[in-house]
């Protein structure tokens, strides 16, 4: 699973409370030229003065996600999703964080509500399809234990969708 980080560019098609968009542009310009604490110190200090914008909330949650910061993240997603339920991408980010963890349950929870809300969420339609991939992985594996003998059809299956699987990550 993959969120594109230059997904900071999705920020502007988040219909949101109004954001001085130089808070938002400096931090991105901050980020892209690697200067990722300072993106994070500003973005900060803008949600200091207005503390309930939508894209400020929501680029900060990418940053802490990218930095690999992964509770403070779930903790921004997660707080977008109670206060901005009818919105797509935050759950489609928490979705992300949960894959990485190899809460694949999760993930697919919060991938198929970005779904509901929005059908045609490119980016969640692709993570569920990497997501039900692990989870035939993981079916399989069961499968394979359950059994009373060793399938060569099941290790065949498991071998195919773990070679799929490792082939989507390297794209």
């Amino acid at each position: 699973m993959r969120l594109p980080l230059p997904s900071l560019v999705l920020l502007a098609a988040l219909a949101a409370a109004p954001v001085r968009a130089d808070d938002l542009a400096g931090a991105q310009r901050l980020w892209l030229a690697g200067q990722k604490a300072q993106a994070v110190e500003q973005v900060e200090q803008a949600l200091a003065r207005t503390p309930g914008d939508l894209q400020l909330r929501f680029a900060l949650g990418v940053m802490r996600m990218d930095l690999g910061e992964r509770a403070q993240a779930l903790a921004i997603f997660t707080r977008l999703t109670q206060d901005f339920p009818d919105l797509a991408d935050p759950y489609n980010n928490l979705a992300v964080l949960h894959a990485a963890a190899g809460e694949l349950d999760e993930a697919r929870a919060e991938l198929e509500q970005a779904l509901r809300l929005q059908p045609e969420h490119a980016q969640a339609l692709e993570n569920l399809g990497d997501v039900l991939l692990r989870l035939a992985v993981r079916a399989y594996q069961r499968a394979q234990k359950a059994a009373a003998a060793p399938s060569d059809a099941l290790a065949g299956k498991i071998a195919r969708t773990q070679a799929l699987t490792r082939e989507l990550r390297s794209h």
